[in-house]
């Protein structure tokens, strides 16, 4: 068989493996491009890399080439391309075009122009023409013009050859199975595999990864069980070549499956792990892969030696924000640090500071794309945990000195505290039926943040270290609460969100670029509350106006209550549980607003007896001429919103805005008034105008003892109104 040229494209960045691969093939004028190579192929030779090739995404048989300058060049050139030796009249066809600096700029329309050139040479030559089918052609046509030069080529491949066969369904936010098999080749995994290694895959999803790993070390041809490749329809189609390559790929995959060492692929979701299944069941891989429903919680090194330990956790791109995907991060890098030693490990992420979480020191990070996202697979030898770690993303020079890490002893400070608190805390919660709470509040100077349970889930709040700590410390004592709390509060590192309060800083920081609209309910004395714990630096819910909602819900019976600054409703719902008749809630955004119309459906509350309304609260005071019994007022410190007629400085602006609140109370009635803000001044002169108690020590929940300051709480009636 004679040499034809031919190209090769492949993923941007797999251009130098795609190389090694076929000369594994036997090929040797290779030459790299960008994403893709350029070769000499027979057509044997072009069929095994079809069937055989991980790394390509297509195999370009070029037809011919020439000076394209104009679109009646193109159109000209197209009608010398001798079709007829490709297609039969009966055939049908597509013509996919690029661009690249070609006088023709709309690849569309030169695509049309060939299709064009093809369909008139055949109606000229035999007064018939192969039809058009975009969807599912018996032969696809590609077409690249760069600058005056065009070259057209036959698409062997078809559909491009990523796509195995194997897999009906890609789950969510998937990993390119030419992708993963770069992976596994940078990983080291057939050098492993050969040696007796095995495979895991802590966060598998749809098993992409197990499953090439188990193809790659069994010789199991790729491209065994897609339906159908583009050649089959060529009409230079040599279907004996074709089927000795399937014959001598079945006789391999049947050698193959006997060698082949332990992989296993774990995963939280359900739905994922049974795609996974159903996948491997198309491979025919049941007795040699396992898939299990398993959290990173749960994870343990399986008992057969060691191997690769490989995954492709979520990233902020895809299934979630740098706040919640860090906990995950951080426990998986303690798991393989406490559990692997002496594996080989391997994590795909496109986040460098989710890497560093991680807490490993990476002797390599190739770069990979996953689509169009810019990634990098840290590769490192697993050591077993000790007092000082290397994030995954550092460079690694032997003169740089490694950052320092967190001794036990200081880790095992913060987890004896954090018990304590437990204890302490546990029968007020079993009496009261607590559910979501405050587990720790900065107990500890070294440890500066909060740990709030929201039943299940679990928000850590990193205060801003001061500019006097050193950042590495800090970080690397924030590694160590995130790896220790999932197993001291018994939940799964998946429910775990960070979040930074203050300035961010370079290192690990909250971020919440696209709201995810990710909600969850939880429950408090008997009421369901909607809550976020990605998309704001606070999740809906307020757990330390606990005792606050109570105070309402006491006080609300049979009268009118009013919602300002309304928030997400909260407030609200405690009201009507309390038997308000009915209620006007106020906020100026529509967001909250919409949240708060959940939690009033959460508790089966109607919407025509309790208003939600949006606007400026101090807009709507002054043009409103209603009056309530039960008013619950908790305004911002700041606030300049743009839809606001103006800014709203809490201490400069509480007096007068008191003033309008209290026209629309009724003469009985009363006003909550509460804040946030930790350094504020009820203004004394207030004292002279209204009866005015001290209600904050009555309003701070036994969670929030150390910080009584966590908010204030007044109450303000008209003079003479019986307290």
């Amino acid at each position: 068989m004679s040499l034809n040229s031919c190209f090769l494209p492949c993923p941007k960045g797999l251009e130098p493996l795609l190389v090694q691969e076929l000369g594994g093939f036997g090929l040797e004028e290779v030459h790299p491009f960008r994403a893709g190579v350029q070769t000499f192929l027979t057509q044997q030779q072009a069929y095994r890399v079809c069937l055989w090739s991980r790394l390509a995404s297509r195999v370009l048989w070029r037809l011919a080439e020439g000076p394209v300058a104009h679109e009646q060049a193109l159109y000209e050139w197209g009608r010398q391309v001798p079709w007829e030796e490709h297609l039969q009249p009966t055939s049908t066809f597509a013509v996919h075009a690029t661009v690249q600096r070609s006088p023709l700029k709309n690849s569309h329309y030169a695509a049309l122009k060939l299709k064009d050139a093809l369909a008139d040479r055949f109606r000229d030559r035999s007064g018939a023409r192969p039809s058009v089918d975009l969807e599912h052609p018996d032969v696809r046509i590609v077409l690249h013009l760069e600058e005056q030069w065009g070259q057209v080529y036959l698409d062997l491949s078809g559909e491009s050859l990523h796509r195995r066969g194997y897999r009906s369904q890609s789950g969510e936010a998937p990993l390119k199975e030419n992708l993963a098999a770069a992976a596994l080749m940078l990983a080291n995994w057939p050098e492993i595999s050969r040696s007796g290694g095995g495979l895991l895959d802590p966060c598998c999803g749809v098993g992409t990864l197990p499953l090439e790993a188990a193809m790659m070390a069994a010789e199991i041809a790729p491209g065994m069980l897609r339906p159908r490749f583009g050649f089959l329809g060529w009409r230079q189609h040599e279907a004996a070549v074709w089927e000795d390559l399937m014959h001598e790929a079945r006789e391999r995959r049947e050698t193959g499956l006997s060698r082949l060492p332990k992989i296993v692929g774990y995963d939280a979701d359900p739905q994922a792990i049974r795609r996974a299944l159903e996948a491997r069941e198309r491979l025919g891989l049941q007795q040699q892969v396992h898939f299990e429903k398993r959290t990173l919680g749960e994870l343990e090194a399986p008992g057969w030696g060691s191997g690769l330990v490989i995954a492709n956790p979520p990233y902020g791109e895809r299934l979630g924000t740098f706040a919640q995907l860090l906990p995950l991060y951080v426990h998986l890098g303690t798991r393989l640090r406490e559990r692997f030693g002496g594996w080989r490990g391997a994590v795909l992420t496109s986040d460098p500071q989710l890497a560093r979480g991680l807490g490993v020191r990476a002797d390599q990070r190739p770069q990979l794309y996953n689509g169009a996202l810019e990634c990098r697979l840290y590769c490192f030898d697993v050591h077993v945990r000790s007092d000082r770690s290397e994030p995954a993303g550092a460079p690694t020079r032997a003169s740089e000195p490694q950052e320092s890490g967190v001794p036990e002893p200081a880790v095992q400070m913060f987890v004896n505290r954090l018990r304590k608190n437990l204890r302490k805390l546990h029968s007020w919660r079993q009496r009261e039926q607590i559910t979501c709470f405050r587990a720790y509040d900065a107990d500890l100077p070294e440890y500066n943040l909060a740990v709030d349970l929201y039943e299940d889930w679990v928000v850590v709040q990193e205060y801003q270290a001061p500019a006097s700590i050193d950042e590495q410390k800090a970080q690397a004592r924030l590694r160590a609460v995130l790896s220790t709390l999932p197993e001291v509060l018994q939940v799964s590192p998946e429910r775990m969100v960070l979040k930074v309060r203050g300035r961010q800083r370079q290192g690990f920081r909250y971020t919440g670029q696209k709201p995810r609209h990710q909600y969850h309910e939880v429950g408090e004395a008997g009421m369901r509350f909607s809550v976020n714990f990605t998309d704001n630096l606070d999740t809906g819910l307020f757990l330390d106006h606990r005792l606050t909602r109570r105070w309402i819900r006491e006080h609300a019976s049979g009268g009118r209550f009013l919602n300002l600054f309304g928030y997400t409703g909260a407030a609200t719902v405690a009201a009507a549980r309390g038997g308000a008749r009915e209620s006007v809630t106020v906020d100026l955004s529509p967001r909250f607003l919409e949240w708060a119309a959940r939690n009033l459906r959460l508790n089966g509350i109607s919407e025509k007896r309790h208003q939600l309304v949006s606007g400026d609260v101090r807009e709507w005071l002054r043009r409103s001429r209603e009056r309530f019994d039960l008013i619950f007022l908790d305004p911002p410190t700041f606030s300049n919103s743009a839809r606001a007629a103006q800014d709203f400085d809490l201490q400069r602006d509480h007096p007068e805005l008191l003033e309008l609140v209290m026209r629309r109370l009724a003469p009985e009635g009363v006003l909550l008034f509460t804040n946030h803000s930790r350094r504020f001044k009820l203004e004394p002169g207030l004292e002279a105008r209204f009866q005015v108690e001290n209600l904050h020590p009555r309003t701070i929940p036994p969670d929030f003892a150390r910080t009584p300051n966590i908010h204030w709480a007044w109450t303000l009636r008209h003079p003479g109104t019986p307290a």
